[in-house]
């Protein structure tokens, strides 16, 4: 594990932007990331990026717009900061699956998708209903704007406002957290497939979105 000082997540922060996910997204989040690194591991990152008040009490799980998108992407690269390039990705990887996993299948649209009738549909027909009903929950309930596209063996799934890298600058693709969602919420909505999601475009990295292909077919 590679420590970085305390003056590099500092200097790392980014100011508020004024953009929100509810707090229960976000206390999602944060214990899927103490699933991932363990409470000890998550408290020092909290400590390092100044969330201090969390240490004691995640959000309340309520859907008011409070959790600043400036503190996710805070989040984000001070887990980066805390383990390197290659750690940070696959905590990110982890900490983006066991966030859908813990709870953002019970969101809005997607409340159906684990009914009966969904269940016997094509693994297709799964897919094509149930990635745009991903997107909608983030468009649903925070200021985060989400859309699909679709082409003839692939999707392209659009974040125009990404928490993950906002107010950040970075020479590749940065959003492992949200790659990692896609993956874990396509697995469910499928009925356990995997199937391959890659980040083509980061607005880090000077996109004018977070664009990420997801193929059509499954992996297995």
């Amino acid at each position: 594990m590679v420590l970085a000082p305390l003056e590099v997540c500092v200097n790392s922060r980014v100011p508020p932007s004024g953009y929100y996910y509810p707090n229960r997204i976000a206390r999602i989040y944060l214990q899927a990331m103490e699933e991932v690194m363990g409470r000890n591991g998550l408290n020092a990152l909290l400590n390092l990026i100044g969330l201090r008040q969390y240490i004691e009490e995640y959000p309340p799980s309520n859907l008011e717009r409070a959790f600043d998108f400036a503190d996710f992407s805070n989040l984000n690269q001070g887990v980066f900061d805390i383990y390197g390039p290659r750690g940070g990705r696959g905590l990110s990887l982890r900490g983006g699956r066991a966030t859908f996993d813990r709870g953002l299948k019970g969101f809005g649209a997607l409340a159906g998708v684990g009914d009966l009738a969904f269940k016997v549909l094509p693994v297709s027909t799964k897919v094509k209903i149930g990635l745009p009903a991903m997107a909608r929950v983030f468009s649903q309930f925070s200021d985060q704007i989400s859309y699909v596209e679709s082409y003839k063996d692939h999707y392209l799934y659009y974040i125009d406002r990404c928490p993950v890298c906002w107010g950040r600058q970075s020479e590749h693709s940065y959003c492992f957290v949200a790659t990692g969602l896609l993956q874990s919420g396509l697995k469910w909505v499928s009925g356990g497939h995997d199937f391959h999601v890659q980040e083509i475009e980061c607005i880090a990295a000077g996109g004018k979105s977070c664009i990420f292909k997801i193929d059509k077919q499954p992996v297995h």
